[in-house]
Formats: structure tokens, C-alpha cells, sequence
């Protein structure tokens, strides 16, 4: 592990020095917790301003609803311990699922609301009468925090978003740009599966992240529909290369060798796009691009494959365009008027794919985590089991979304019992001894320092965050010191005990990695094929690519840590590429002549059924051999004709032809019409 850099060390005293303010503040006002102040601002702080602001706004939000959940649940059912427990599982459970809908850090909300409520409540069981005082004076604290830390943030040296904004998105137009490149000088397929071609499209879930954040920092917050165009031209160039690479490489297996002037055109689109700057020369490359397409009328393999390539090189050149253009706007934080090439209509929906299945498996795992939990408090008479059932709470939501949360869960535990130890040497060695507040800060700031050089980092970000909270809150700082060492032993084991019921409940029922999860992602992308091929639903194409390339983004993580080849080996750019041109068909059909459209249907039908029979078996059928003689056909039918949904359709059935038979020989040239020099329609 690399040392803390000093971006890591500014953003740690500034953290320090917002929990201290919220301290000093709590105790002036003779709060009755006022650890609860200081804790709050290291779970809503982070290196970015606007970050830090908008996750303070959630947490306070779920804060909020936790604490009024609380104020109405527990006099009605703290008479009733085994009702009250399933109120409790369900309430956590039922926001739980909501947050996990959601995938933005506005879930954060539903989440906090869904613990917060036993957090809250469960301490209250003896004496509900006080359940109204301790929600107002837990909201009062919280907020407290909050504030602190946003002030702090926003005050002292503050970070905006818009330099990482820029950031990101020069990386992201890099890894891109070396994709491409290696697609135009004919590397691409050469190696099936690059990791920049992984790692393009899980970045993309990073970017939507970052823009739900714009409007939080006052640097960006004009910026939101900027980044959100951009982020739909990011998303179009991922299929477009992937479709890009499968048509050259199959020009070069043919010709061996490009022509010249092809060759030279794609190297002059390589070096622009390696540039990352000049949108002015798409101007240019457009032409060359239009002077290289072969008529209307060209009926041959070849001809159908470059005019293939030649469109979807166009298509790169028009959104990297309208990128460098938003890049430049969002750098500037201003919008200068120029013109995009893509209208809004043309890029791709943020559509989410859910398995509500998997999801609901997750929940119902913590609920009955929670019911189990609780069962064992009120059977055993435990005094300190309330701490015990919330923990079991917090622990099981915090990880529940994740493929493989024991290791978490383990790594939690024992980081508590780390942070138990110094809370231990505070409470007993330490803070006797302390006078004043100043001398109380100088104490505490070796290890909240330290602790807070770990935030920034994302591997480490919820660990660090669960270990200052948990040491602030183990040290339960109020106006008078008071040390039991009886009451906090109680309370430190019921929650070590609780992370560690949450671990090992854990290991049981999921013991499982991301395997499964992968095979219901490429199944229900299967699925989606199917029902569109069969016309059993309309789809248009920004929805489709939308939900199929969030459904991609969730799937290459969990590939790269398997080692199934029978799941590494399936090419989800290329089903995007297959249900886009479905979907362009489908679009098509009713325009149409009746030859045209019955050979199209044919073919529809066709896939319909490869894609049923792959769910059936569980695992990627080949296409048969009948399938392809059927777009050959359908080839034959629409090729040559200069109706313009006819050429959509032809272009459409290459798509289908490469993206199903890759290595498949070209169709026999005397099944193609003879050139049909007069307008159809």
C-alpha cells in the first residue's frame, strides 16, 4: 500500500477539523450525544466539495425518515418484542431493496433510513416514552455534522468537481482512442477481449456517478446537461467500435491488404482521435469518408462489408466530434453554440438492467439475518442485544449488493475490534487525564488523522469510513466523563458480536461468488434478444443499448475475476451490436416491399429461436447453419435495391451476419440480384 499523498493529508485535517468544529459545538449545546456530531462527519465527508454536500443532503434525508419511522413504529409495537422484530427486518429490508434499485449515491437515503430505525429505536425498548427525544436529539446531531462538514468543505481549500470531471473524461477519451487504434491498424480482433475494452464499459457506471453529483458544487452545477450528452455519445462509441473492428477485420481477411486510400483515410481517423483535440477536422474526414462509398447499387460481399465499415466510421467520427465539443464546454463551464452531429434522439438512454431476482435474494437474506438476530436478544435477555440486532442490521445492508461480501464482512470485524482496542486505551488510559478541549484535540488527532488518509482511497473508503465512526462512537465523548468499563465492554462485544453474526450468517447462506449473478446477466440479455426477434415487445434502440450496456458494465467485473471460460468467452459487445440491428429491422419491416419483408421476417423468426433454445439449455447454442442461409437470402432479396429502407436493412443483416457467423465464409456471390439501376419505390 502506497503513503497517503498530501491531497490525502489536506483532506484528513480538513475532516478532522469539521468533526472537532461539530464536537465543540454539540458540547456548547449540551447535546446528549455528541460523538454522534463528530462520527456523522466522517460518513458524509469526501475529497470533493460537492460530493461531500450531496452526500450530507442523503444522509440527513435518511436520517430524517429513520428517525420518524422510529417515533410511530415502537409505541405501537414495543409491547408486542417478536412483532416489533418483524417490523423492524421489514422496514430494513423493504428500503434496503429500494436503495439497490436505485445505483446512484441517492440510494444512500433508503439505505440510511432502513438501519436507522433500529439504530435508533432498539436503544429505546425499555423506554419508549423517550423514543421522540432521542430521534430529535439523533437528527439534531447528525445534521450538526453535516453541516460542519459541508461547511468545511466548501470553505477550506475547497476541490470541485470540474477537475475530475475533465480528468475522467480525458481518461476515458484516451483508453478509447487506444481501442480505436488499435481496431484501424487491424490489432483489434486479434485480441478478442482487451482490457481497455473491459474497462470502457464498467467505467461508464463511474461517470453516471460523478454526474449525479454535478448539481451539488456550485463550480458544475450548470453542467449536468452537458455530461449528460456526453455521457450518451461515450456509450454510442462502444458499439460503434466494436462494430467498426468486426467489419475491418473481415475486409482484411479478404483483400489481405486495404486499398491505399482507405488505409490512409483510417490512419488520419487514428491520429485525430489519438489527438483528443481539433473537432474542426471531422469536417474533412467526413468527406473522405462519403468519396470511399461504394454506389448505391454495389451488390457483392465486399461492397456490403465497406459500406458497412465506412457508415459506422462516420457514425465514430460524428460522436467523437460532439465529445471534444462537450469536452471543451464542461472543461470552460461554457456553452459556446457550436452544432453537434448527434441529435439526443440518436444516442442512448440511461436504462438500468435489475435482477430482481438476485435482489430480492439479498434482501431477503438480511431480513431474515435481522428476524434471527432479534429472536436471540429477546430469548436470551441480553441487556446489550439491542446493539447486538443493530449491528447485525448495519453489517448485512452495507454489503448486501455485493458479489462476495464475507471478505468485507470479515475485514469489518476486524477493524472493529481494532478500533474496540484504541477506544479501550482512550477510555481508560487516556481521557482521565484530559483536561480542556484543546488538550482533548490534541489527543484525538494522532489516529482520526491517520484514519482519515484512508477515505480518499475506493478500496479502502468504506472500511476507513466504518473505523472512524465506530472509534467515535466506541469513545462516546459527552460534556463529563464518565468510564464504565462493564457498559462498554457490554456494548463493545455486542457489537463485534453483531459483524460477526452478520459474517458467518453470511458464509452460509451466500457462499457463492459473482458467478451466478454473471449467468442470469448474460441469460436475461438472451432473453432480451429473444422477445425482440419474436416482436413480442417494441424497443427502440437508445432504450435497448441503454439497458444492455449497464447490463455489460455489471457483467465485466464479475468476468474478470471467474475463470469460466464458457461465460469469459461470450462477447457482450457483439449481442449489442445483434439487438440494435434487430431492432432497426423490426423498425423497418412495415416499410418494406412484401418479398422484402417476408425474407425479413424469416430471418427474425430464425434468431428468435437460437436465442429461446439458449435459455433453455443454459448455455451460448451456435447458430446453425440454417440461420445463416436465411440472411443470405434475405441478402439476395434487399441487396442492391436503392429504397432507403431497403439499404438500412441490407446494412442491418451484415450486422446480424458478422455478429452471429464471425468466421463464417462469405455469402456465394451468384445468390446476390443483379444491380438494380432504377428506384424501386
Amino acid at each position: 500500500m502506497t503513503l497517503p499523498s498530501w491531497q490525502d493529508w489536506l483532506f484528513s485535517i480538513k475532516a478532522f477539523l469539521a468533526s472537532m468544529l461539530a464536537l465543540y459545538i454539540a458540547l456548547s449545546f449540551d447535546l446528549p450525544r455528541p460523538y454522534w456530531a463528530m462520527a456523522a462527519v466522517y460518513v458524509v465527508a469526501n475529497p470533493l466539495a460537492g460530493a461531500t454536500s450531496s452526500k450530507g443532503l442523503y444522509r440527513a434525508l435518511g436520517t430524517l425518515i429513520g428517525a420518524a419511522g422510529s417515533v410511530f413504529l415502537l409505541p405501537t409495537f414495543v409491547n408486542s418484542p417478536l412483532l416489533m422484530s418483524i417490523v423492524v427486518a421489514l422496514w430494513t429490508g423493504v428500503l434496503l431493496y429500494i436503495s439497490m434499485l436505485d445505483r446512484t449515491p441517492r440510494s444512500y437515503v433508503f439505505m440510511l433510513a432502513g438501519y436507522s430505525l433500529p439504530l435508533i429505536a432498539l436503544p429505546a425498548v425499555d423506554a419508549p416514552q423517550t423514543i421522540f427525544d432521542i430521534a430529535s436529539a439523533r437528527s439534531q446531531e447528525i445534521i450538526l455534522g453535516i453541516v460542519c462538514a459541508s461547511v468545511v468543505a466548501q470553505l477550506v481549500f475547497p476541490i470541485g468537481l470540474s477537475s475530475l470531471m475533465s480528468s475522467r473524461i480525458s481518461n476515458w477519451l484516451g483508453d478509447a482512442a487506444q481501442w480505436a487504434g488499435e481496431i484501424l491498424r487491424g490489432e483489434g480482433m486479434a485480441r478478442p477481449a482487451p482490457p481497455v475494452r473491459q474497462k470502457l464499459a464498467s467505467d461508464i457506471s463511474g461517470f453516471d456517478i460523478l454526474i449525479s453529483q454535478l448539481g451539488y458544487d456550485h463550480q458544475t452545477h450548470g453542467l449536468t446537461r452537458q455530461a449528460r450528452q456526453l455521457r450518451g455519445r461515450l456509450m454510442l462509441l462502444l458499439p460503434l467500435l466494436s462494430s467498426l473492428d468486426d467489419r475491418l477485420h473481415e475486409l482484411r481477411s479478404q483483400d489481405r491488404v486495404l486499398r491505399d486510400d482507405l488505409i490512409a483515410l483510417l490512419d488520419d481517423v487514428g491520429a485525430w482521435l489519438q489527438a483528443v483535440a481539433d473537432p474542426e477536422r471531422a469536417v474533412a474526414l467526413r468527406s473522405r469518408i462519403a468519396d470511399l462509398r461504394p454506389p448505391a447499387y454495389a451488390v457483392d460481399w465486399r461492397s456490403l462489408i465497406l459500406d458497412s465499415a465506412l457508415a459506422r466510421l462516420r457514425e465514430i467520427v460524428d460522436a467523437w466530434h460532439d465529445c471534444l465539443i462537450l469536452k471543451k464546454q464542461i472543461a470552460t463551464g461554457e456553452s459556446n453554440g457550436e452544432r453537434l452531429a448527434f441529435r439526443r434522439r440518436r444516442t442512448f438512454s440511461r436504462v438500468r438492467h435489475h435482477d430482481y431476482g438476485m435482489l430480492s435474494f439479498y434482501v431477503a437474506s438480511v431480513i431474515v439475518a435481522v428476524l434471527i438476530a432479534s429472536a436471540l436478544w429477546i430469548y436470551s435477555g441480553w441487556a446489550e442485544g439491542s446493539g447486538f440486532v443493530l449491528m447485525v442490521a448495519v453489517a448485512c445492508s452495507f454489503f448486501a449488493a455485493t458479489d462476495r461480501p464475507a471478505p468485507l464482512l470479515l475485514s469489518m470485524f476486524t477493524w472493529c475490534t481494532v478500533s474496540l482496542v484504541v477506544t479501550a486505551a482512550y477510555q481508560f488510559a487516556i481521557l482521565p487525564s484530559i483536561q480542556s478541549f484543546p488538550l482533548l484535540v490534541l489527543a484525538l488527532a494522532p489516529p482520526f488523522l491517520v484514519l482519515g488518509t484512508l477515505i480518499p482511497r475506493p478500496q479502502l473508503n468504506m472500511l476507513a469510513m466504518l473505523l472512524t465512526v465506530n472509534t467515535a462512537s466506541f469513545i462516546a465523548l459527552s460534556d463529563r466523563f464518565s468510564a464504565d468499563f462493564t457498559s462498554f465492554a457490554g456494548g463493545g462485544l455486542a457489537a463485534l458480536a453483531g459483524v460477526g453474526f452478520a459474517l458467518v450468517w453470511t458464509l452460509v447462506v451466500r457462499p457463492f461468488g459473482g458467478e451466478i449473478a454473471a449467468r442470469r446477466l448474460v441469460h436475461a440479455g438472451w432473453s432480451d434478444l429473444a422477445q425482440l426477434a419474436a416482436g413480442e415487445r417494441a424497443e427502440d434502440q437508445r432504450r435497448l443499448a441503454g439497458r444492455m450496456l449497464d447490463r455489460l458494465g455489471q457483467l465485466v467485473p464479475r468476468l474478470a475475476s471467474m475463470e469460466n471460460k464458457e461465460l469469459s468467452a461470450i462477447d457482450g459487445y457483439a449481442e449489442i451490436r445483434l439487438g440494435l440491428n434487430i431492432v432497426e429491422l423490426q423498425r423497418l419491416r412495415g416499410r418494406l416491399t412484401w418479398d422484402e419483408r417476408t425474407a425479413v421476417g424469416d430471418v427474425l423468426s430464425a434468431i428468435a429461436q437460437l436465442f429461446k433454445e439458449r435459455i433453455r439449455a443454459g448455455a451460448p447454442v451456435p447458430a446453425s447453419p440454417r440461420l445463416r442461409e436465411r440472411i443470405d437470402a434475405a441478402l439476395a432479396v434487399v441487396a442492391g435495391r436503392q429504397a432507403a429502407p431497403a439499404r438500412r436493412s441490407a446494412d442491418a443483416l451484415v450486422g446480424l451476419r458478422r455478429a452471429l457467423f464471425r468466421n463464417a465464409a462469405p455469402p456465394v456471390h451468384s445468390t446476390m440480384p443483379e444491380p438494380m439501376l432504377l428506384v424501386a419505390e
